[in-house]
């Protein structure tokens, strides 16, 4: 049976079309589950509100999913199946934008965040194993603000029925607390790497780049190559939340003012 979800509250469609909209005081905890590579379990990431908002303003928008080849032009492959959108940064998008910087530090400016990504799994669909970091210079010039420091994938919504969908990290060791089976799939076998249950409203975060510099440029983490786990039954909603090392130019962000 499919999750059901409420009408939304009035103050939340009217949040995109008022200045008067206020972020909503939000805690939540964390759980370090690699300290290298740095990668940050966050149970309760969105508000219910937030992921109700966020399925109702990127649904009837999708399109098939792409990919940047060496290049740096976009294209539709058979590695990436799912559907995206990316999303207006209105009033409700900001204080999640604004909830992803602060959870990095108080020195990364709005500017340094590429917009919102929807993005849509039904059954059989998936994201073959890839870096979020770039290897082409052409994806990583100053326009573009450089490579991608950092990444966040939300789980906005699940069916309650679904199996598969989760983020598979292949070249992460095994958790050694069982407790972790509340968030990582201790069913599969442990050769596999690490595979993150996909569970709505939470999230994971993980740096892409190593400290150390090649020349002037930092190096991407490889340990950091993960999938997107085909769905098998039920359907998933996701988000993801890029960070560039510096300033996007304008012409690449979403906003609405």
């Amino acid at each position: 049976m499919l999750t059901l979800f409420l009408p939304l509250p009035l103050f939340v469609l009217l949040a995109s079309a008022t200045s008067n909209y206020t972020c909503p005081d939000h805690l939540y905890s964390v759980q370090i589950f690699s300290e290298d590579p740095l990668i940050i379990y966050i149970p309760g990431f969105l508000t219910e509100s937030e992921a109700q908002y966020l399925e109702s303003v990127s649904s009837g928008r999708f399109t098939s999913s792409q990919i940047a080849d060496q290049s740096g032009q976009q294209h539709l492959a058979s590695t990436r199946t799912s559907r995206s959108t990316s999303l207006h940064s209105d009033e409700v998008v900001r204080c999640i934008e604004e909830r992803a910087l602060q959870f990095q530090g108080y020195d990364i400016p709005r500017t340094h965040l590429e917009p919102l990504q929807a993005v849509q799994y039904s059954i059989g669909e998936k994201y073959a194993p890839h870096t979020d970091w770039f290897t082409s210079s052409l994806q990583t010039t100053e326009e573009y603000g450089g490579n991608r420091l950092s990444s966040f994938f939300v789980y906005i919504s699940t069916s309650e029925d679904i199996i598969g969908g989760g983020t598979q990290f292949p070249l992460l060791e095994a958790p050694k607390d069982e407790r972790w089976c509340r968030f990582v799939n201790c069913d599969a076998g442990w050769d596999d790497g690490v595979t993150f249950r996909p569970i709505a409203r939470n999230a994971v975060y993980w740096r892409n780049l190593q400290n150390a510099k090649i020349g002037k440029e930092r190096t991407g983490d490889r340990r950091t190559l993960h999938s997107g786990q085909p769905v098998q039954r039920g359907r998933k909603l996701g988000m993801n939340i890029w960070t560039r090392e510096s300033g996007l130019d304008g012409k690449y962000r979403n906003e609405i003012v």
